[in-house]
């Protein structure tokens, strides 16, 4: 089946039911349909079809839903951008994906403008939220009827979006995701993890992102369950949207887990309705886990997944033994692997590169069959991840490959380190990386955010250090931070430590 498919018959099947719920806007799923269709139809009107590629650029709304679901509905795929990036970001995936027309929230169309002037493209410009000069309104194609519109017919194979990576090395790389890949992914999800059509989901993780767009988007179309949007970040916002809505299901990452637990006590909250948090994302330290558990009283299942990989690959579930530090189980049909450097599984338990296969990896990279064939070689996907598989299937990721530091020829994983730092009570964020070494190779450096109120010296961590670590894990040079810099997803760009310039 198709995205379009699954969207399609849950409307038919229970058009009643709350779809998204956006401030005091609650569209059911008959409605949101409806507006899918029309939008679909005034696209095709700007010559929109089969194969087409269009860009998405908003932040977290109602109107995202339509426009996502809206595009694939045309028979295009949709590119969304993040709305933080500036103009040359933009132009890149504006000339990389030859997007033919762009959905643009009124306020960053000067933004998306600029990027399309430096990309010498012209793209078909469609406003959301609000009037843009010499753009077609969002809101003037939901007013017309579009009965007459027959909507394309559309393949599983066919490409449903292209994500783009976050360009850690190089250029970002858009991964091209069938229709199956996100259907397969999000029904495998389902089936995995025990969503329910009764589920209300809070999406405040970026639609943009694929983990938002799977959780928040495709799971809910596929079994009609309700989502609650929330356009940013905020405890007081995430706190009134879970009493308020009775949400049931809250994803996101170990940054915003550790703002909740932070405010908890100067906020107003009820968690009664919550069954369950989900993280992805970025790894969860154990200790903030437990914290947040022990507060809030709700368990928080960690999971992981490449956008590549649609992009849920492994998950810990309430009705399995959940295993801090790990990712849980492979989804249903998909595999998991530890390989060596020449490609071949390493014994149970050892550290490896993470692959995977199933029908959840993506065909492949736009406009890169090199890049395509290097991370997909031997038909799995290659992650990059290093990481183990236990004797019982479960995946634990240590860190990125290229993260990993050598000292004197031994390796040290970040997050190791990193898991240690956490467990002080002073230290409310940490990041470790590598720096040259003239005689060892590298040394280890620790970036260190002190939680407010508490006194800490570089004395004070490798006291706390020693002991938990061996002396070549420890961090040889120790720097305090007021933040650390992140990404949208809460990732720690661990770039931009090593080279704050750039």
């Amino acid at each position: 089946m198709t995205v379009c498919d699954v969207l399609r018959n849950t409307a038919t099947r229970v058009p009643g039911r709350t779809a998204v719920i956006f401030r005091d806007r609650h569209l059911t799923y008959a409605q949101l349909s409806g507006a899918v269709h029309r939008l679909a139809g005034g696209l095709s009107t700007l010559g929109i079809g089969h194969g087409d590629r269009v860009a998405l650029m908003a932040p977290n709304c109602d109107a995202f839903a339509i426009c996502y679901h809206g595009i694939m509905r045309a028979g295009a795929s949709v590119v969304p951008i993040n709305p933080m990036f500036k103009a040359p970001e933009i132009a890149f995936i504006l000339k990389d994906s030859e997007a033919k027309a762009a959905l643009v929230h009124a306020a960053l169309a000067p933004t998306l403008r600029e990027a399309a002037d430096l990309a010498a493209v012209e793209p078909a410009l469609l406003s959301i939220g609000g009037e843009v000069e010499d753009a077609l309104a969002m809101e003037a194609i939901l007013d017309v009827d579009h009965e007459a519109f027959d909507p394309p017919a559309v393949a599983p194979g066919d490409i449903a979006a292209v994500l783009y990576t976050s360009g850690t090395t190089g250029r970002p790389k858009g991964a091209m995701l069938s229709h199956d890949n996100l259907v397969f992914d999000a029904r495998a999800s389902v089936d995995h993890f025990g969503f329910s059509p009764d589920d209300r989901i809070l999406v405040v993780l970026p639609m943009f992102h694929a983990f938002a767009a799977t959780v928040g988007l495709v799971i809910p179309a596929c079994i009609g369950a309700s989502i609650v949007a929330l356009e940013r970040f905020t405890p007081q916002g995430v706190f009134d949207a879970i009493s308020d809505h009775a949400v049931t299901i809250f994803p996101g990452v170990p940054t915003m887990f550790a703002a909740l637990l932070k405010a908890a006590d100067a906020l107003q909250w009820d968690f009664a309705s919550l069954r369950a948090c989900v993280s992805g994302g970025a790894p969860m330290p154990p200790a903030l886990m437990e914290q947040f558990e022990a507060k809030f009283g709700v368990p928080v299942c960690e999971g992981d997944g490449p956008t590549e990989c649609s992009p849920i690959t492994s998950v810990n579930v309430l009705h399995k033994p959940r295993k801090p530090g790990t990712v849980g189980l492979p989804l249903p049909g998909v595999e998991v692997r530890a390989v060596d450097d020449h490609d071949e599984p390493v014994p149970c338990g050892e550290i490896g590169e993470l692959v995977v296969r199933g029908r959840n990896v993506m065909v492949g990279y736009l406009n890169q069959p090199e890049a395509t064939a290097e991370a997909l070689r031997g038909g799995w996907f290659h992650t990059g991840d290093l990481g183990t598989v236990d004797e019982d299937g479960y995946v634990a990721i240590l860190d990125r490959k290229k993260d990993m530091i050598i000292v004197g020829g031994l390796n040290v994983y970040p997050r190791e380190v990193e898991d240690v730092l956490y467990e002080h009570p002073a230290i409310q964020a940490a990041a470790v990386i590598g720096v040259l070494d003239p005689l060892r190779g590298e040394r280890v450096k620790a970036v260190i955010v002190r939680r407010p109120g508490h006194e800490l010296s570089e004395s004070d961590v490798l006291a706390h250090c020693r002991g938990r670590l061996a002396n070549y894990k420890l961090p040889k040079l120790i720097e305090f931070a007021e933040s650390l810099p992140l990404s949208p997803t809460g990732k720690v760009l661990r770039r931009e430590l090593r080279d704050p310039h750039g």
